[in-house]
């Protein structure tokens, strides 16, 4: 809000004449006496009086010019004052007129800045209406523009994936042509097949009839062969016949921890080779027949550093090299011989005592077919 006042001042003319008119007068004065102290001393100089003296005059003359110039002046000064003041007077009712104008100018304009800003108030509010409008709008269309280039981006998403299905499936069709043609081929070598099926089935049907009356006349010559190793090593209780194999104590034929044989367990074996060797001339030669020589151990680990074998595993198929060995170095054909050895895995009973540990300590010979 603007307001606009006017503030009476006070005239200081008239004053201001009378103090200039004192001045010239009292400067008019002491002209004088300048003048008449300056002839004074002239005169009474005698060297220059009577020249001094026609100066003065001349000075004198020239000085009441100016005076008479100064008095004409200063009566030209004083009408202008008057003349001033007049003016004054007549600006001071002007603007005594004029402050009153200004007053309820001032009280318009009061109410012409209170509309003013009444209405500002509600152009502001109107401003901040549409600002919102406005960044409303501004969000409705960077949304739609947003979904515009969504939809260009799925727009070119579908046509890519429709022309990759179509890529997709020609090159189904295509795989689908070479199904069928493999297909149609399947069906062709299954159908030979199914006669060679036929065929082979045929010849299974034989060969097992031929490997069931081989095991039969195998199985004709195990119970001779474990009876005449029986009777050739007595009732030793190192020795035991379990169903289709006898076994063999480790502790007759090694000592602990040994896979060399010991000379006892070479005069057992020289005696189970005899029977070998007489059942290698009864059984006929049109039977594939093998004796199984398997080394079994206990649980009892390996010392680590044993020089050898480093487990159970390793020591069990040594002992089986040694006994297949020994038994072909008394005369058994070696091909007859198949050693294998299988540590700990398999025992005969579960016991932690020496008893049984004894007992899974084992060489076990079977006579089978290859």
């Amino acid at each position: 809000m603007m307001n606009i006042r006017f503030r009476e001042k006070t005239n200081t003319w008239p004053a201001f004449v009378d103090l200039f008119s004192n001045l010239v007068i009292i400067l008019i004065f002491l002209l004088i006496v300048f003048v008449f102290l300056w002839t004074t001393t002239s005169v009474f100089n005698r060297d220059s009086g009577a020249k001094t003296v026609a100066d003065l005059k001349k000075t004198n003359a020239e000085q009441a010019e100016k005076i008479v110039q100064m008095t004409a002046d200063e009566e030209e000064a004083k009408r202008l004052l008057v003349l001033a003041r007049t003016e004054l007077e007549n600006l001071s009712a002007n603007n005594t007129q004029l402050a009153t104008e200004l007053q309820q100018v001032d009280m318009t304009m009061d109410e012409l800045i209170a509309d003013y800003e009444s209405k500002v108030a509600e152009l502001q509010s109107q401003g901040n209406d549409l600002s919102a409008q406005v960044a409303d709008l501004t969000n409705q269309l960077n949304q739609a523009t947003l979904d515009k280039q969504r939809t260009a981006e799925l727009e070119q998403e579908r046509r890519a994936l429709q022309e990759q299905m179509a890529t997709q499936r020609a090159s189904l069709a295509d795989q689908l042509n070479k199904l069928q043609a493999a297909l149609d081929a399947a069906e062709e070598e299954s159908h030979q097949k199914d006669i060679q099926y036929v065929e082979m089935s045929n010849r299974l049907n034989k060969a097992l009839a031929d490997k069931v009356a081989e095991l039969n006349q195998v199985a004709q010559y195990q119970s001779t062969f474990y009876k005449a190793i029986k009777d050739a090593l007595g009732d030793d209780s190192f020795i035991q016949t379990t169903g289709d194999r006898f076994i063999i104590s480790s502790d007759i034929l090694f000592s602990s921890g040994s896979y060399t044989l010991s000379p006892e367990g070479k005069n057992q074996l020289r005696l189970i080779a005899n029977v070998i060797k007489d059942l290698e001339n009864k059984i006929p030669t049109n039977i594939d027949w093998i004796i199984r020589v398997d080394g079994h151990t206990d649980r009892q680990q390996v010392i680590p550093g044993t020089r050898g074998y480093s487990n159970n595993m390793e020591l069990s198929l040594l002992r089986a090299n040694a006994v297949a060995a020994e038994l072909a170095r008394d005369g058994v054909s070696r091909r007859r011989l198949i050693p294998s050895g299988f540590g700990d895995l398999h025992p005969v009973v579960l016991g932690t005592d020496s008893a049984s540990l004894q007992q899974n300590r084992r060489i076990e010979l079977q006579l089978t077919n290859r």
